[in-house]
């Protein structure tokens, strides 16, 4: 885990090895969620990116009735 430090303008740096593991680059926008006293950010996707995500997901599960 790595710490970041908020700025006097509230900006946080997002760490290289995790800008690079998540292939971000400068300018893309994020969603930002507060939940359960953490903060999540959320890279958004072009839609071309994903293509094929949700290959090979289970689909065999039993849905709640008023989810038919």
């Amino acid at each position: 885990m790595q710490s970041v430090t908020v700025s006097p303008k509230y900006q946080v740096v997002i760490p290289k090895t995790v800008r690079e593991s998540l292939k971000l680059h400068p300018g893309q926008k994020m969603q930002i969620v507060e939940y359960a006293g953490r903060i999540e950010l959320i890279p958004e996707r072009d839609i071309k990116e994903l293509r094929g995500f949700l290959k090979g997901i289970n689909t065999e599960f039993e849905r709640e009735e008023d989810r038919v």
